[in-house]
């Protein structure tokens, strides 16, 4: 299965930045389009966000529920298993923290099934979206997110490889075991940490 992708900038040459994990370069101002999905058209004002699985009582947010929460920005860098990374960027959105303190967590919640609007999934460990590490964003460097980037709304787990930050979300699911994603039945590694080079089963 191929990426469809535009957009790439050369390699860096020089000192290496301190800020990349290893075995990626710096895209720069660039950032490239990367897909495995047809992209959707999404309407605001029919999108949505539930959570569900091990919760007491599952939730929907509207749009403009999510617009109405407590904003947030992450600053910071985005790595991708292609190995490209775009240095000092920032996206504003809501914290997962705050969505999930809305609902009421079962106690054997461990892990998370995020899940698009076209279907794609990828698995998370509960962990790896809470303690400020996860948001739902709207806006990359001020401008609204485009549709090619998984607008309106994507998720973003930044200290993850860019594919755990799944595109068009509609849905987390809490489950009391790992279950395997799109990409991650497909090869890639459960986690994806880009300071471990994570980037496939094995690594």
């Amino acid at each position: 299965m191929a990426f469809a992708s535009r957009g790439f900038g050369g390699r860096s040459r020089g000192p290496r930045d301190q800020r990349l994990p290893p075995g990626q370069y710096d895209v720069g101002s660039d950032w490239p389009v990367l897909t495995a999905e047809v992209t959707p058209a999404i309407n605001v004002d029919t999108w949505s966000f539930t959570i569900d699985g091990l919760v007491d009582q599952v939730r929907t947010w509207s749009w403009a529920d999510l617009r109405a929460l407590p904003e947030s920005k992450y600053e910071g860098d985005i790595h991708c298993v292609t190995t490209w990374s775009k240095l000092a960027t920032d996206f504003t959105g809501v914290s997962m923290d705050v969505f999930l303190d809305q609902v009421k967590l079962g106690p054997s919640a461990a892990f998370v099934m995020a899940t698009s609007s076209t279907g794609y999934t990828t698995n998370l460990p509960l962990a790896d979206v809470t303690g400020g590490k996860a948001w739902l964003v709207w806006a990359h460097e001020g401008k609204a997110l485009s549709a090619a980037h998984g607008g309106p709304v994507r998720l973003l787990v930044p200290h993850l490889y860019f594919w755990k930050s799944a595109k068009f979300i509609s849905r987390f699911t809490l489950l009391d075991h790992d279950e395997p994603g799109f990409w991650e039945r497909n090869g890639y590694h459960d986690r994806g940490d880009p300071w471990k080079e994570q980037r496939y089963q094995g690594d």
